[in-house]
């Protein structure tokens, strides 16, 4: 068991590291075009954030947290997603006092939840997510979604399908959800017991369950995108035109609601087909009352949340995708004949990457042959050897491994050598 990876989580294998590297380089890329910086928060948080964040109703708190007591006896979480813990950051550091709108993301976050490993999301997954803080228009929802097409699209991903809806503000929603809650108790018999415990919690979260069942008993649910009032009517037209001037083709869905109690307004969803059916790429919308409800002031807010590792299955999907990734074969592998010039060959390598070029040599006291075959295997494009009459002479060889040309340059000018050939 000591060397067996527990279910739900996945070693990023050196093979693998570089293209995890390639797609945050164009995240990071992205969130910075757009004004956006680098938030990081804890892995661990105290229970009851996500408990007031997410809702007592979500099957995140109700079935999928990591929590338990610490040695202080304290409940904490691992954290499950990162809005929450970017609004108590928000708070705790006070920077609601700086200007707004305030614009974070985060990337490669580690989230925790306790489901059966599905397609592209393990129990423990990883997430690209943008959060903005102060911005009360539609602008800045529509921001959002179009970077998030504009990202997807640059890097491959094709057949993408954008979903929006309005699920109202605590002004408009009481009503529809009480009429909701009528139209639902009249089918609480054939409903799923998911969504019979829902009726009594949280009715707008029956229209996002998967159970086919479900959804046929609720094909004709009123919506509440015709409850909506004027503010949130307003809104929701209005994130539309910023869509229609730039471009973005979208679907009105009225059954996105999201998985989190705290979303307000807009929601969205980026969506796309795969061999095994639609896949959700990314999810998020507005959450407006969410830090008032941590204790601040009234300050609107809205964000996405992105899995990495589903991301890259969709791109190992593709012949081809937009992904540059770094080339981490050595640019030269010192050699030396024998052992007892190992030192000169430990000192030249450190030269090479004083002046910024990948350099590796043998650690294993292996022949000059085997050296070449090792050096070989990790691709290097080019061999410095040293023997004793390079040694002699002040000199080291230098081959270019693809056209086996070979030429001499002095130990003190090896490496600028190299980069000019490099260069050429």
């Amino acid at each position: 068991m000591l060397t067996k990876i527990p279910k739900g989580m996945k070693d990023v294998l050196p093979t693998e590291s570089a293209r995890w590297r390639a797609l945050e380089n164009e995240m990071r890329k992205a969130a910075r075009l757009a004004g956006y910086r680098e938030i990081r928060t804890p892995v661990l948080e105290h229970t009851e954030l996500f408990a007031r964040s997410a809702g007592e109703s979500s099957d995140v708190v109700r079935k999928e947290m990591y929590t338990f007591i610490d040695k202080g006896g304290r409940s904490v979480t691992l954290k499950p997603e990162s809005t929450a813990g970017t609004v108590r950051a928000f708070l705790e550091s006070s920077l609601y006092a700086q200007a707004l709108p305030m614009k974070m993301y985060y990337i490669n976050a580690p989230h925790f939840r306790y489901e059966a490993p599905q397609s592209g999301r393990l129990r423990e997954h990883h997430q690209f997510g943008m959060e903005c803080f102060g911005a009360t228009k539609p602008s800045a929802d529509a921001e959002l979604i179009v970077l998030v097409v504009n990202l997807l699209q640059s890097i491959g991903l094709k057949n993408l399908s954008v979903r929006i809806n309005s699920i109202g503000c605590p002004n408009c929603r009481p009503a529809y959800q009480k009429s909701f809650k009528e139209y639902l108790n009249q089918k609480r018999d054939m409903l799923c017991k998911a969504c019979q415990e829902r009726i009594d919690i949280n009715p707008m979260r029956t229209l996002d369950c998967k159970e086919e069942s479900c959804k046929e008993q609720l094909k004709d649910a009123p919506v509440m995108l015709d409850h909506l009032c004027e503010e949130c009517k307003a809104h929701f037209e209005l994130l539309q035109t910023y869509l229609q001037q730039a471009g973005i083709q979208y679907i009105v869905d009225p059954r996105i609601v999201r998985g989190l109690d705290y979303y307000t307004k807009t929601v969205f969803e980026v969506v796309t087909n795969t061999a095994n059916g639609e896949l959700t790429v990314c999810g998020g919308g507005r959450y407006d009352g969410l830090v008032e409800e941590l204790g601040g002031s009234s300050i609107p807010a809205v964000g996405f949340g992105m899995g990495i590792e589903r991301v890259l299955m969709l791109l190992d999907d593709l012949d081809k995708d937009g992904l540059t990734v770094e080339d981490e074969a050595p640019e030269i592998f010192v050699a030396c004949l024998n052992q007892e010039l190992a030192p000169q060959a430990f000192l030249l390598m450190e030269k090479f990457r004083v002046a910024g070029l990948r350099a590796d040599m043998d650690h294993q006291g292996r022949s000059l042959k085997a050296q070449f075959k090792y050096a070989d295997k990790l691709g290097a494009k080019h061999m410095a050897v040293l023997g004793d009459d390079e040694i002699a002479k002040g000199v080291v060889k230098l081959r270019d491994m693809q056209t086996r040309e070979e030429w001499e340059a002095e130990l003190g000018q090896a490496a600028q050598s190299l980069k000019e050939r490099i260069c050429r």
